[in-house]
């Protein structure tokens, strides 16, 4: 199996006033650190999703806009997905510090072939600290094009398939 990566890195960060990766936790920028640990874990590429370029973006990433109008992170999500030459894609929130690269790994090694890695909380899937296999693209499409374009929606449909 092979493994890319999208930072998660979208939301508009209305009510904080300030995007949410530039603040700083254990000394670098939630960008930085959530960076570093894709980069320790050997991902093949890395994607950056967001609504817009940002300035603190690595070169060696390569951005991907969500389509207008964006769902959250289900448009990241699903434009990761259609973009992947590897097996399987991790998906990481760029406001999830307390992720390690030794979490990330032992997903990684949970994925099988066709088959993702959802974190549960509750019965509530993780879908941002996640693996989906390529063959997910179907259901974000599907969840996109229709009205409820809940990531819980989503997360139930894969597991049930």
């Amino acid at each position: 199996m092979t493994f890319s990566a999208v930072l998660l890195a979208g939301g508009e960060s209305s009510r904080m006033g300030t995007d949410k990766a530039t603040l700083v936790f254990a000394g670098e920028p939630l960008w930085q650190r959530q960076l570093g640990l894709l980069r320790e874990i050997g991902v093949e590429k890395i994607f950056v999703s967001a609504r817009n370029e940002r300035p603190w973006r690595p070169a060696e990433t390569e951005l991907l806009l969500d389509r207008v109008p964006s769902r959250g992170p289900g448009s990241g999500l699903t434009r990761a997905l259609e973009q992947i030459q590897t097996s399987h894609l991790l998906a990481l929130a760029v406001d999830m510090p307390f992720i390690t690269a030794a979490h990330l790994r032992f997903v990684c090694d949970l994925a099988g072939p066709g088959c993702g890695v959802l974190p549960m909380i509750d019965k509530r899937a993780e879908p941002l600290a996640a693996i989906y296999p390529h063959e997910a693209v179907d259901y974000f499409r599907a969840a996109l094009a229709g009205a409820d374009h809940s990531l819980q929606k989503v997360t139930r449909a894969l597991i049930e398939a």
